[in-house]
């Protein structure tokens, strides 16, 4: 194969400028930053002049960036479906719109992309019928603030080198010990004037966690375990803190409204309360050193399966990068509440729930289940879901399970991958709306993107057999 010519010019305009609003800067400050003058930055910006090597350099640098994923530019999978879906309305479905042109106006113009998919979403909303518009509208504007806490996290590949550095100083890693970590941090608050309590059901109710903001009083329930009040007590030092870390990102980030401000300043909470855990150096080494085996690591560091599992998720320091997983939390229904596409394997993470050849259900029984994977695109991903039981856990609707998975290339790094052959990956898809495998036994309707196909001489393994491209 041929190489690249290493003369030829980068036109990167439309990143840049998606990277900077990303940061949440004007040009002129972004110009400063860079040491350019803001009429240069505004000629990149609109693809009037080349990205050289010594300003990919810069932006690495000065703002913490992978050159080779910024260059590479692959839109986000999650947004790709969104937007697929949007063209693949009956009412544009005609006009056949290329599948590469969808990738280009997703990753060079997000925003013209942004905004069609909010107008189907209102189109869609409305076909409904006018006696449902208002309830839709309702539940829209509530799911509003966690798709927009998804899309961050997402976009800054859940990795926050600020709270990490804040937290290292609060809490240096001088202690391989668990127990005596969890002490250092519980001693470390009590020196903020707040006190711990256990409480009793009786006293806290459905509560796990309740800060008395006034008798400076932290209670926890006493049907917590033992790392969720270790994690409760790191957070809420975090939280009095480092004030300062949360709220520059929170500036940079600019959410929309008070709602999505408030869940973004916990979603960074947790993440600083995994970080005094977990300290990141020390975590990722021994990520490495055991294969991302997540029973080891939780006992090495005396966390829950979850906050491990969440941690591995945050492993993308430069120089220092995990695997880049993907995680989901489902309940029973199968409905997700917890989601982080990751920087890979996004369209599986978004949709790849619905499909019923996922065996993700599975691990109830056996509390675990790992499965090779392939999508449409033949693109392959080993998956691992676990149970997650116990007094953190019990629910009434069941215990919830949680997914991780990766790229099948990151796949020989795991422990867990070990004895499972990828030539047996199975067959999924991103739902069945949007999947167009053929003659799937286990399709519960048809694409939206293609036309059904009835016979009454022919019949296909699938109920909806439909026409080929």
């Amino acid at each position: 194969m041929a190489s690249t010519p290493p003369d030829r010019k980068l036109y990167l305009g439309p990143r840049l400028r998606v990277l900077r609003r990303e940061l949440g800067i004007n040009q002129t400050r972004m110009a400063e930053e860079l040491g350019v003058s803001p009429s240069y930055l505004n000629h990149l910006e609109r693809n009037q002049r080349p990205l050289t090597a010594q300003m990919l350099l810069r932006l690495a640098e000065t703002y913490d960036i992978d050159i080779r994923d910024f260059v590479s530019g692959a839109a986000n999978a999650e947004d790709r479906v969104t937007l697929l879906e949007t063209l693949s309305d009956p009412l544009v479905r005609d006009i056949g719109i290329a599948k590469d042109e969808v990738l280009e106006l997703s990753e060079n113009y997000p925003a013209v992309a942004e905004a069609l998919v909010r107008f189907h979403a209102a189109l869609t909303d409305l076909r409904r019928g006018p006696n449902l518009v208002d309830q839709l509208a309702a539940s829209r504007a509530i799911a509003a603030p966690v798709d927009w806490l998804g899309r961050f996290l997402t976009a800054r590949r859940n990795h926050f080198p600020a709270i990490e550095s804040a937290m290292e100083a609060l809490c240096p890693d001088n202690d391989p010990d668990p127990a005596k970590r969890a002490m250092a941090i519980r001693t470390a608050l009590e020196a903020q004037g707040i006190e711990v309590r256990i409480m009793p059901v009786a006293v806290l109710g459905d509560a796990l966690r309740h800060y008395d903001f006034h008798r400076r009083r932290l209670m926890l329930a006493e049907r917590m375990s033992g790392p969720s009040r270790t994690f409760a007590i790191a957070y809420q030092l975090a939280m009095l803190t480092a004030p300062e870390a949360f709220d520059e990102i929170i500036a940079r980030a600019a959410p929309p409204d008070g709602e999505t401000r408030g869940i973004l300043k916990i979603a960074l909470g947790h993440y600083a309360a995994a970080a005094l855990l977990m300290p990141y150096e020390r975590f990722h080494a021994a990520a490495e050193a055991n294969r991302y085996d997540l029973d080891t690591l939780q006992g090495l560091f005396g966390t829950s399966l979850e906050q491990t599992a969440q941690r591995l998720t945050t492993l993308d320091q430069t120089g220092a990068r995990g695997v880049p997983f993907f995680l989901l939390r489902l309940d029973r229904a199968g409905n997700v509440s917890k989601r982080f596409p990751g920087s890979e394997g996004g369209a599986l993470a978004q949709a790849g729930e619905a499909c019923p050849r996922w065996a993700i259900q599975e691990a109830r029984a056996g509390q675990r289940a790992a499965q090779w994977v392939e999508m449409p695109d033949q693109s392959r991903f080993f998956t691992l879901t676990r149970m997650l039981d116990g007094p953190d856990h019990g629910r009434k609707g069941g215990p919830l399970l949680l997914t991780l998975g990766c790229e099948a290339r990151h796949a020989p790094r795991l422990a867990a991958a070990d004895g499972f052959d990828a030539a047996q990956a199975t067959s999924v898809g991103p739902g069945c709306r949007l999947c167009e495998r053929s003659n799937c036994p286990d399709r519960a309707i048809p694409p939206i993107t293609r036309s059904i196909e009835p016979s009454s001489y022919h019949r296909s393994t699938s109920a909806y057999p439909f026409r080929p491209v």
